[in-house]
């Protein structure tokens, strides 16, 4: 399932750098996740960093986006090209 931001976010951007997959971007008031981007961090931590990171903890899953594990190792393997 990838991951999303909400209205709690004070946009310090601290996540966008921590993203590997550079799905963290500035929205109209807050950032957000691209879901087509988003791997949870699966194939390069065993953790969102976005999440280890976050002061306001406004990082959950996105319910509208759900997948597996393994679908989400096939995303990182589709967009890192591993």
């Amino acid at each position: 399932m990838s991951l999303m931001i909400t209205d709690d976010c004070i946009n310090c951007d601290a996540c966008v750098s921590e993203c590997p997959n550079k799905a963290i971007s500035q929205g109209d008031s807050i950032y957000v996740i691209d879901p087509n981007k988003c791997t949870e961090c699966v194939g390069h931590f065993d953790t969102p960093q976005c999440r280890e990171v976050c002061p306001v903890d406004c990082i959950p899953n996105d319910p509208n986006n759900v997948e597996s594990k393994d679908q989400l190792m096939q995303k990182y393997q589709k967009l890192t090209g591993k």
